[in-house]
């Protein structure tokens, strides 16, 4: 019986928003996601640990389309600029339209240069340096949310879906309380308690603790 590899998740805190991105990989040298990057001066923090542990960036993966979550695509794609950007469809035309990804309302024109290479369904296993993740349907914060568990490392990366002590706003367009909370029950609850949550924002915490504290979730 082999050992499982070590995941290596890396958080990089964004100040204004205090939106955590994440650099996932195995190993110094191999291949890693870069998730949800935000705005400066993040990115180029992000860029530097890439390149101080001469990983291989493989995808630009994104929970959800919201702009503090996509603003350092652009970023990212200038020094990686055949990098393919994965999100879920629902949420691609945030990607390209600064209304829908919320970032007009606040006078900010923010956009990708490019719509996703693919999109994230539930239900997809994707694969990073011999580890296996579960795309999961998180939806209801934004209209394409999505959550990657690897079972075997036992943690579970969840955007803004479900925070410590708190869940994501609904009252955005396209968002949807009834949807959040039961993809909340039914598919970040259903996993082991010890499982260890990164959020979107704020620090890590456990599927045990919110089923047990969340007043959001609770009953």
């Amino acid at each position: 019986m082999t050992d499982q590899p070590t995941i290596r998740i890396e958080t990089f805190l964004e100040a204004m928003f205090g939106e955590n991105c994440f650099v996932v990989s195995v190993r110094d040298g191999g291949p890693c996601w870069i998730i949800d990057p935000s705005f400066p001066p993040q990115p180029e923090e992000v860029l530097a640990y890439v390149a101080a542990h001469k990983l291989q960036p493989a995808a630009l993966v994104l929970t959800h389309g919201h702009a503090d979550h996509i603003a350092g695509v652009e970023h990212i794609l200038h020094d990686f600029p055949e990098l393919p950007v994965w999100i879920g469809r629902e949420d691609d035309a945030m990607l390209t339209d600064a209304n829908a990804n919320l970032s007009a309302p606040f006078g900010v024109q923010l956009v990708t240069p490019k719509p996703a290479d693919a999109h994230l369904d539930p239900g997809q296993t994707l694969e990073l340096d011999g580890t296996q993740w579960a795309v999961l349907d998180t939806s209801g914060h934004s209209p394409g949310g999505r959550s990657f568990y690897c079972a075997a490392a036992g943690v579970v990366i969840v955007g803004d879906a479900l925070f410590a002590g708190s869940i994501g706003r609904v009252d955005f367009p396209g968002s949807d309380a009834e949807q959040l909370l039961g993809n909340i029950r039914n598919h970040l609850f259903s996993l082991p308690d010890e499982t260890v949550v990164y959020t979107g924002h704020g620090p890590t915490t456990t599927i045990g603790h919110e089923k047990r504290t969340n007043p959001f979730v609770r009953g």
